[in-house]
This record gives structure tokens, C-alpha cells and sequence, in this order.
């Protein structure tokens, strides 16, 4: 017996060495499929634009004149301007479309491009190049998000970003002192929508002739991710997809007014506001003072408010966190697009993930994240002392923003909605329908306001339950519609 257990644990050992030269083996087989002579040509389609598609070429142009001289691999980089364009054109190509462009071999997508294409058979698994030790050197929720049902990875993290909250401190600190306020007021949305209100009556008096000419507190850019991420907070969900791919419509009534309270009340009382595309126009006019936004966003924040009547002041900038809902767990929007590959051959997808292994590398994902403003996918280089020393030059604001932004993966549970057959007019109809509501009784209530109306009589009447519950109703009517395609 002694005898038969020796040579079974002998062969135990022989058969574990196999299995490792296997995968060794494996990794060496891609590398014999890379040739310089005939070098595998990679095109990737992305959406970024201006400072980031300028930070992105650089890296592409590093790669191409390293890493892939050496191997054999020739990356060309195209960008489709917007995430919407992008996915637009991905689908076309697809779907062969008259007139659309060949598919790339990689292209940037959020989950539900993604998810679109790989019911199509379309996307390569990318687990397949990668060892366990290496996938584990990622912040684990970007590697879960892109991981589908199977336990493939479709989506592969190259940059990430989450919101964070911009104020401009200059003009806080003129009302925090005259009003008793402290930054804790945007610690909650109930406390933000509380001294917004107080920040509106504060402005209004400063013209005591002119009534009824407060201005707004905050805004945001996303307004789908507060009511995504609100609700989530509150425990619920609005769509919640099921096992064998059916959804159902949650839209809990009471978390939908919770979330009205809190956004559509105090945009329609002149409390938030949002008259440019984005906030940060509105800040640099002086028209909201705070604004939540995407951290790869945080560089457009300005530093000096032109006012109306053309007069110019340079201002200190805050980052801080995002508020959530009072006593509840607190989430926050996972976002920023990853990159996935399409299924061909096995050199062309392993050019694909030796590109990936290296732009995400610390060294070269710190120079994009802080060149970019997004934020790096590996835990070791969502460190602010590596990115501080990382010898990229960095402004303050940047700094701070990269310092909360990193705190908030590790005291925040990231977020992102799972991907559904219509889970990409799910989002685009959950913001339109609250965004285009708040904003068209704002224009209605000002308008009676200005012809003689009472202020609080006209407020009451497009924020009272009789309002919500109209709202509500449509609002829930929609959703099922959606689902019911």
C-alpha cells in the first residue's frame, strides 16, 4: 500500500508539472503566432476626444514603437467622437449595415453594446490569455462587470471613472459664513436639497428689489445615474433582470418619490439648475455654484466665474464626495467604457490582449488615467501616492479630485445597472422622462410667476402629490412599454 501511494502521489506531481507546462506551453503557442515580418494589424474604435483622444494616440504611438516593433503588432486607433456614435457604428458593422465601416478588432462599449454583440457570437473571451494572478491584479469590480453569465471575459477594464462632487468654494464661503452652513450639507441629498433652498432665499435677498431672482445651488451632469444610483441606495431597483433573461419593472413608488423629492422639487422651485450642456458652463456663469460629475470630467471645472454682467473673478475649487440618501448603504456609479474584442483568430486576439496587458500596466495606465483624468483599473496603481509620484505633472484640482475619487472605491460600493436586451433605452428613457418633467414646470411655474402669480401657491401646485402621482403614473406606464417591445 505504501508502494501505491508513492506512485500516486508521483503521478500526482507529474500530472500537476503537465498541467503547468501546459499553460506555460499555451502562452508560448501565442507567442510563435506573432511574427515581425508579417505583424498582426489591430484597429481599435473608441470615443475619446480632444485632451483624451490627444493622450490616447500618444499611447498607442509608445506601444506601437516598443512592445509591438518587438512582437509584431501594429495598433491603429480611430475615434467615432461620442460613446453614442461608437456604439451606433459598432451595431452597424455587425450587422453588416449598407454603408457601415469593416468590424474592428477591438472597440470600446459599455455593457449593453457589449451585451448585443455577444449574443450575436460576436466577442471573444479574453480569460483565455490571461492567468488568474494577473486578472487579480484588478480592481475586482471592473473585472466583474465585464464578466458575463458564463464566467467569460467580454469586457476587459482599461480606464475607469466614477462622479465626484465640484464646488466652488469662493462663493460657499461668502454664504456658508453669513448662513451657518458647513460642508456636511453635501453629505446627503436631503441636506444638499435643504441648504439649496437656503442658498436660493440667501441670493434673493441680496436684490431685495428684484424678487423671486435666487440662484441655484447645484446641478449634475448624469441625471439618469442619481436616479440609477438613488434607487439602488434606497435597496431597490427600477428594472430588475431576471435569471433566464426576462426583466421585470420594479419602480417601487415610494423610492421614486424619495428620489423626486430630492431632484425634481428643487429643479422646479430654481433650487438646481442646468442651462448649459454641462455643469461645469453653468459654473463658469455662475449659475450653480456645485455640480456633480464624472471624475474624468473634473478638468473642465473652471477656475474663474464670468457673471452676466461681464464681470470676472478667479475661484478656489472643492472636491468632495457624493452625497448619498440618508442612513443608506452607500453606492456609486461605476462607469467608463472597457474594451472589447471581437472572436477571429487566435494571433489576432492575442495581439489584442498583449495591447491590453500593457496599456494597462501601472507605469503606463497612471501616464493615461492622469493625463486623461480617468482613473487607473489596477489596485496598486489606484494608490494617490503612485500616481503622485509617478513624475506626470498634475494640477492641484486633479489631484484632489484623483485623492476623493480613490477613497470613494474603497468606502463606496460601485454600481453599474447589468446589461439587457433593452437596458440601453431603459437608462435613455428613466432620465428623459424625469429630466424633460422637471424641466418643462420650472418653465411653466416662472412663467406664471412672472405674469403676477403667487411664488409658493405656483411651486405647491407643480411639486404637490397631485403632481407626482401624474408623473408617476406615465413614468411607470413607460417602463412597461420598454419591456413589452
Amino acid at each position: 500500500m505504501k508502494y501505491n501511494k508513492h506512485i500516486a502521489a508521483a503521478a500526482g506531481l507529474v500530472l500537476v508539472f503537465v498541467l503547468t507546462g501546459c499553460s506555460d506551453t499555451g502562452f508560448q503557442k501565442y507567442e510563435k503566432l506573432l511574427n515581425k515580418k508579417s505583424p498582426a494589424v489591430i484597429t481599435i474604435w473608441h470615443y475619446y476626444n480632444g485632451v483624451q483622444q490627444t493622450q490616447f494616440d500618444e499611447m498607442i504611438s509608445k506601444f506601437n514603437n516598443t512592445v509591438g516593433m518587438e512582437k509584431g503588432i501594429i495598433v491603429e486607433a480611430f475615434s467615432k467622437n461620442s460613446v453614442k456614435e461608437l456604439s451606433d457604428s459598432i451595431i452597424a458593422s455587425v450587422n453588416n449595415d449598407a454603408g457601415a465601416d469593416d468590424i474592428p478588432d477591438i472597440f470600446g462599449t459599455y455593457a449593453e453594446t457589449a451585451y448585443t454583440v455577444d449574443r450575436l457570437g460576436m466577442l471573444a473571451d479574453m480569460s483565455k490569455y490571461f492567468t488568474a494572478d494577473e486578472l487579480g491584479e484588478y480592481v475586482d469590480q471592473y473585472i466583474s462587470e465585464g464578466t458575463f453569465s458564463n464566467g467569460s471575459l467580454k469586457i476587459f477594464p482599461i480606464a475607469k471613472s466614477t462622479e465626484v462632487l465640484m464646488l466652488n468654494k469662493t462663493a460657499w464661503d461668502k454664504f456658508a459664513e453669513a448662513e451657518g452652513v458647513d460642508l456636511d450639507s453635501f453629505s446627503t441629498w436631503e441636506s444638499l436639497s435643504e441648504t439649496a433652498e437656503k442658498y436660493y432665499n440667501y441670493t434673493d435677498a441680496l436684490t431685495p428689489d428684484v424678487p423671486n431672482d435666487g440662484h441655484a445651488l447645484f446641478g449634475r451632469d448624469s441625471v439618469a445615474n442619481y436616479m440609477i444610483i438613488g434607487a439602488k441606495q434606497l435597496g431597490n431597483e427600477f428594472i430588475r433582470p431576471n435569471a433566464d433573461g426576462t426583466v421585470n419593472v420594479v419602480s417601487d413608488k415610494a423610492t421614486v418619490r424619495k428620489i423626486w423629492d430630492n431632484y425634481y422639487v428643487p429643479f422646479v422651485k430654481g433650487y438646481y439648475a442646468a442651462e448649459n450642456r454641462f455643469r461645469s458652463d453653468d459654473m463658469k456663469t455662475g449659475e450653480i455654484i456645485s455640480m456633480v460629475c464624472s471624475n474624468s470630467a473634473a478638468s473642465y471645472c473652471p477656475t474663474e466665474v464670468t457673471l452676466y454682467d461681464d464681470y470676472t473673478y478667479p475661484i478656489e475649487v472643492s472636491v468632495l464626495p457624493v452625497p448619498n440618501f440618508e442612513g443608506c448603504d452607500p453606492y456609486i456609479v461605476q462607469q467608463g467604457a472597457g474594451m472589447s474584442v471581437i472572436k477571429s483568430d487566435e494571433k489576432t486576439e492575442y495581439a489584442c490582449a498583449v495591447f491590453l496587458k500593457w496599456f494597462t500596466s501601472e507605469e503606463q495606465n497612471i501616464e493615461f488615467a492622469v493625463n486623461s483624468g480617468y482613473l487607473p483599473v489596477k489596485r496598486s496603481a489606484n494608490d494617490i501616492n503612485n500616481i503622485l509620484s509617478s513624475g506626470t505633472e498634475i494640477s492641484p484640482v486633479l489631484r484632489d479630485t484623483f485623492e476623493v475619487a480613490i477613497n470613494e472605491i474603497g468606502s463606496y460600493t460601485f454600481y453599474t445597472s447589468a446589461p439587457f436586451e433593452y437596458s440601453a433605452d431603459v437608462r435613455a428613457y428613466i432620465e428623459s422622462s424625469f429630466e424633460d418633467a422637471y424641466t418643462a414646470a420650472h418653465a411653466e411655474a416662472c412663467d406664471r410667476i412672472a405674469a403676477g402669480w403667487n411664488r409658493d401657491v405656483v411651486m405647491n401646485k407643480y411639486t404637490d402629490d397631485a403632481a407626482f402621482e401624474s408623473w408617476y403614473a406615465g413614468f411607470s406606464e413607460g417602463l412597461n412599454q420598454i419591456i413589452g417591445k
